[in-house]
């Protein structure tokens, strides 16, 4: 259990930190604050850290520091709980950080798990004594969470962010694009690398802009920096912006959105651009960059090229620029495994459906009980959304009365706003176009997929109804039909990657929705494929033993068995690093709307922590074990629910000492098959 020691931060006070049980040859994490400013640290020898930090005149302006303990502190622990305080606590509104984003590294060790839900223990500590204000899980899903630059970097971002920075320090003029699928990460490094350069003695002084094409994304962005200490809103610009002064660096996010000279609202300003950097009328807004900097940082994803005025992937190719990939999934809890299934199932190449036991997916028949999930969800987590494809008109546009898209019985609207909507006040009862939730993150997504995608069953085909499709800057100048096709279907593979925990969907067109439907359902009416990327053959295929340590009832609590029972092998590849497995066989069917019935042999994740939604193994009463869903917290308890056929299951409140021992991972199997 964390403890909190306070002392006063002033250089005669300091032999109370020497004489502290902790002071001296122990990891601990600290907070210094003065009730305006905080600096955030660990070490392994607080007394001699606070001496070295008195000397630094911004530290010696902090009056406190906050010790914060446990005996079961390692420094790998300990480095990583100062990396998860710095990220929770800046996006806070209270304390000026004096922190600087370097050396925040999201890596993996024995146990992780175990501590990073200690977070979740000391945060109300922290709330009482006036240090932290808002509940962690508002903080995940406020903007300023979403896109800070103290996020800690995957390896690959670290990677890329140090060949990036060696070669800007060099002064290399060069270009370097960054590519990343949908959830790798490549705001959160964009940002980093921006503060990361202007906090650096050498390279403080050069001019630095982020670039960022989408203007509710770059307001959004616009703010979060305009609360970060040493950076500012003037940092984040928009394309036209590049010619007010010469950049020694810029960098862009979501670059496959620059434009090119295609159905411009405004051809004047555009032109007066080119002509201001003598460039051809036709040049792009990739020129506009390359004109106006000495070296680029390019953050792209081809994938979500969507309407035929976005800059074309050959316009990347003829750079010659410096080329790295994200490949580590940091947003999407179904992982690489549910990018696959989506490129899969709108290429029409599925083969199964997609289950995971972090990953919510279903797809619906009734398009009224998917937007009354999504409001569920919302209710639950928040930023759940209705989000659709282009194929309804806007009729409702500058506030007129009436609705926009009818889908049977039910009408509904589209974004009151262009500005930030999936923050907007009302957008839980409007449906978000791509162009308002592209660069956004969502918690649950019900994705519309139109009328103006439907399927051929002659030619076994997907479709594309020009006529059906209704972004007028969507079509206009296009001549080829597959290439049409092809922005329609990037269309949906970025509304089906918005979700950070689950995504719905309903399909207008009944032959598609068929069509879906029978390539994610089974041949087998009782159990459904757990659907992953391409199959090794079981001969090469690694196991490891996990042991079997009992069974888990699923209806009244049983006593839970201590004793391994027997080892059962499992893949390889589903073992996580840096985690404890084991197996429990369910009993009951209290957890059958779940996918757990009884007999099934569970593998779980030994943690303490655990998110709203999870399927979690608690331990109650100090013996009895049961698996339930991990409820809201209400009145600051967290019910544990069942999810059955079977009325007579109720929900559990925990009793004190009763405790969540581990997450479901996946039911790997069951014993009466």
């Amino acid at each position: 259990m964390i403890q909190i020691e306070t002392f006063p931060f002033e250089k005669e006070k300091f032999d109370q930190l020497k004489g502290y049980h902790y002071g001296l040859n122990w990891p601990v994490v600290y907070i210094q604050e003065n009730g305006k400013e905080m600096y955030i640290g660990q070490t392994t020898d607080v007394y001699s850290r606070s001496k070295q930090h008195y000397e630094n005149p911004a530290r010696a302006r902090l009056t406190k520091i906050h010790i914060l303990t446990d005996e079961e502190f390692n420094l790998s622990s300990a480095f990583d709980f100062e990396s998860l305080l710095i990220q929770y606590v800046s996006a806070e509104d209270g304390f000026k950080l004096q922190n600087r984003n370097g050396g925040l590294i999201n890596h993996n060790y024995y146990d992780k798990e175990k501590y990073t839900a200690k977070l979740e223990t000391v945060w109300p500590k922290l709330q009482e004594i006036g240090l932290v204000k808002q509940e962690i899980a508002d903080i995940k899903n406020s903007e300023f969470f979403k896109y800070s630059p103290y996020k800690a970097l995957t390896e690959d971002q670290l990677l890329v962010a140090k060949k990036i920075e060696k070669s800007i320090r060099k002064g290399n003029t060069a270009a370097h694009v960054i590519n990343g699928g949908p959830g790798t990460g490549k705001s959160i490094l964009a940002l980093y690398l921006l503060k990361h350069m202007k906090e650096e003695e050498d390279t403080k002084h050069l001019k630095i802009a982020l670039v960022v094409p989408m203007s509710g994304l770059r307001n959004t962005l616009q703010r979060v920096l305009k609360r970060v200490p040493g950076m500012g809103a003037d940092l984040v610009i928009g394309p036209s912006d590049v010619v007010k002064k010469e950049y020694d660096v810029l960098i862009v996010d979501e670059t496959h959105r620059l434009r090119r000279r295609v159905n411009l609202a405004n051809f004047g300003s555009y032109d007066s651009t080119n002509k201001k950097l003598g460039l051809s009328k036709d040049a792009t807004q990739l020129d506009w960059i390359i004109a106006s900097s000495k070296q680029q940082i390019f953050f792209y994803d081809s994938r979500q090229t969507v309407v035929p005025g976005d800059v074309r992937p050959g316009d990347f190719r003829k750079l010659g620029a410096v080329q790295y990939e994200l490949t580590s999934q940091m947003r999407i809890q179904g992982g690489e495994d549910y990018l696959q299934f989506v490129d899969d199932l709108l290429d029409l190449k599925l083969e199964g459906s997609f289950q995971s036991a972090k990953y919510d997916f279903k797809m619906y028949e009734d398009i009224g009980e998917m937007v009354r999930d999504i409001k569920i969800r919302d209710s639950e987590h928040k930023l759940a959304r209705v989000v659709a494809g282009y194929a309804w008109s806007w009729n409702t546009k500058g506030g007129k009365e009436g609705h926009d898209i009818e889908i049977g019985d039910l009408k509904l609207v589209w974004n009151s706003t262009n500005i930030d909507w999936v923050n907007s006040k009302n957008a839980i009862n409007e449906v978000g176009c791509i162009h308002t939730v592209q660069g956004y993150d969502l918690n649950y997504a019900g994705v519309i997929i139109g009328p103006e995608l439907s399927y051929d069953e002659n030619s076994g085909t997907l479709v594309v109804d020009e006529k059906k499709y209704k972004d007028i800057n969507g079509k206009r100048s296009i001549t080829d039909p597959d290439e049409l096709k092809r922005y329609v279907i990037n269309i949906y593979k970025t509304l089906l990657t918005r979700g950070i925990k689950g995504t719905y969907v309903y399909v207008v067109d009944e032959k598609l929705r068929k069509h879906f439907n029978d390539l994610v359902s089974d041949t087998s009416k009782d159990t459904e494929i757990l659907y992953t990327a391409p199959v090794l053959s079981p001969i090469t295929i690694d196991m490891i033993r996990v042991p079997l340590v009992g069974s888990a009832p699923c209806g009244n609590p049983l006593v839970g068995e201590q004793n391994i029972e027997e080892y059962i092998l499992v893949e390889k590849s589903k073992i996580k690093p840096g985690f404890e497995y084991f197996i429990l066989r369910a009993e009951g069917d209290s957890m059958n709307l779940r996918d757990i019935n009884d007999g099934d042999l569970v593998l779980c994740r030994l943690q303490e922590k655990a998110e709203t939604g999870d399927r979690v193994v608690a331990l109650l009463g100090g013996e009895n074990v049961t698996i339930k869903e991990y409820g809201p917290r209400v009145d600051g308890v967290r019910l544990l629910i069942p999810k059955s056929t079977n009325k007579k299951h109720m929900p559990i409140t925990p009793d004190e000492g009763d405790s969540v021992q581990g997450v479901v991972q996946e039911v790997i199997k069951s014993e009466n098959e």
